[in-house]
């Protein structure tokens, strides 16, 4: 059935560019047109690098596309001008290196946006390779001390940020010591989300426990827990809160909050339905704290917790774009064209606040954890799981007139057929899957009945 929807994506493809925004005719495009600089965004198959592209793109900023697959989300939206594929850096590095200095090159590119934690860390690290691009960022020393959630929390004590309860477990055989501290459920958390191991990167993610036995578990069942140092703190019950800046060398240019509604999965992790909201005072002092301790360039996203009594605690920070951009952008604060502007020494325009009350959906996303709360599957440790029938009624809820979603957009629509048609190919491979499962016995049980027939005659 696959083959099927090949058509459905040539024709998301299909060159459709006479209605962008381009040159002096696009009414949000820069005054100098001669000065406007071509701009790469990687890892286009991600949320964030379809906003970047549709912001960029309105207003007459040439944007090149790029990701490890030929076909990508971002590719599919009226507002890519360019796309090509590189190989992946996590498994061919120097051929990442090379793929991307050489089509920046052959395509007149001068600013690179990547959008991901791999990507990122790989042209920062490797930042003598773009030498002559614009990579308007911190530079590599400042990101990896982010990226690393060991030394983040570590050096969030230092500075009187407040965090939950944290142990840092140097290796597994180190944990029976803090046995007699834990309050239960406690939170595993690995020490980057992105771990390398004999040359091979791992996605790694937060995991709960509720008693010794299921740490135990949990430990031996993940090598990255098993193998690495990570943390365990105590689970904080209460509303999850964004603070997003972006600077310049130190120097605050613009800033904006959000806060989670509804999160995949349900237990804590990205956003699907998020609305702007006030800065929490306390979490906005910190992360100012934070990164003008580092003298932070460029964006960055702030993560806390809120309890009910307003205190917040601080879980993570992220040295990159984040996947709820688009919500930002509605609210009124373009990160990204204020990003460009900095990279390439323009005015940067004024930042005059935001909206309050703006929601933004991320549809698919939000179907995921649908699942997850039917199935019973990563609900929130020692709480009351989510209704089932009421997270039913709350995704069909399609006419809030103050919810936009992120990537179905009435005037660049391709980017969400070409997620269905990508949701469609999954679920077909996983039905198909599971039937191979279930009827490969009975063929073989058929096969043999046969045989033994053939044989008794």
């Amino acid at each position: 059935m696959n083959n099927y929807l090949s058509p459905v994506a040539d024709a998301i493809f299909a060159p459709n560019r006479e209605d962008i925004g381009s040159g002096p005719e696009s009414a949000d495009a820069p005054r100098n047109w001669v000065e406007v600089k071509k701009v790469l965004v990687l890892d286009a198959n991600t949320r964030s690098a379809l906003a970047a592209t549709r912001s960029l793109g309105r207003r007459g900023v040439p944007v090149v596309v790029a990701d490890e697959t030929k076909r990508t989300l971002s590719g599919a939206s009226k507002y890519c001008s360019e796309s090509f594929s590189y190989p992946s850096p996590t498994t061919n590095l120097r051929g990442f290196l090379s793929t991307v200095k050489a089509e920046c090159s052959q395509r007149g590119i001068r600013v690179i946006f990547p959008m991901t934690e791999i990507s990122m860390a790989t042209v920062l690290k490797h930042g003598e390779e773009f030498r002559e691009f614009e990579v308007p960022f911190v530079e590599f020393p400042a990101f990896d001390a982010l990226t690393d959630k060991w030394n983040l929390m570590r050096l969030a004590q230092r500075l009187n940020i407040t965090i939950p309860q944290t142990h840092y477990i140097a290796d597994a055989r180190s944990l029976q010591r803090v046995y007699p501290t834990l309050k239960f459920p406690v939170v595993l958390k690995p020490y980057r989300s992105m771990i390398w191991t004999n040359g091979h990167c791992t996605a790694a993610s937060v995991k709960y426990a509720e008693s010794v036995r299921k740490l135990e578990r949990t430990v031996a069942q993940y090598e990255y827990f098993g193998r690495n140092p990570f943390l365990l703190q105590e689970y904080i019950s209460g509303q999850a809160h964004g603070i997003f800046a972006l600077y310049n060398h130190g120097k605050l240019v613009a800033s904006f909050a959000h806060r989670r509604l509804r999160e995949n999965p349900p237990s804590g992790g990205v956003s699907v339905l998020c609305e702007s909201v006030e800065k929490n005072p306390e979490a906005w002092r910190m992360a100012r704290t934070l990164l003008e301790h580092l003298a932070w360039h460029g964006v960055a996203m702030a993560e806390f917790k809120v309890t009910a009594d307003g205190k917040p605690y601080l879980m993570e920070v992220n040295g990159r774009f984040w996947g709820s951009l688009q919500l930002a952008i509605d609210a009124g604060v373009d990160f990204p064209w204020l990003l460009y502007q900095l990279a390439t020494g323009a005015s940067v325009d004024p930042a005059n606040g935001y909206s309050i009350g703006v929601r933004s959906r991320w549809l698919l996303g939000d179907l995921a954890r649908l699942g997850k709360v039917l199935a019973g599957n990563e609900l929130p440790p020692g709480l009351q799981p989510p209704g089932k029938m009421r997270s039913i009624l709350q995704f069909l809820d399609f006419f809030d007139s103050n919810t936009r979603c992120q990537e179905r957009r009435w005037n660049d629509f391709k980017p969400f057929l070409f997620n269905i048609v990508q949701l469609m190919r999954r679920w077909v491979s996983k039905t198909q899957s599971a039937c191979t499962l279930i009827l490969r016995p009975n063929f073989s049980e058929m096969h043999r009945g046969k045989n033994g027939a053939a044989n008794a005659g």
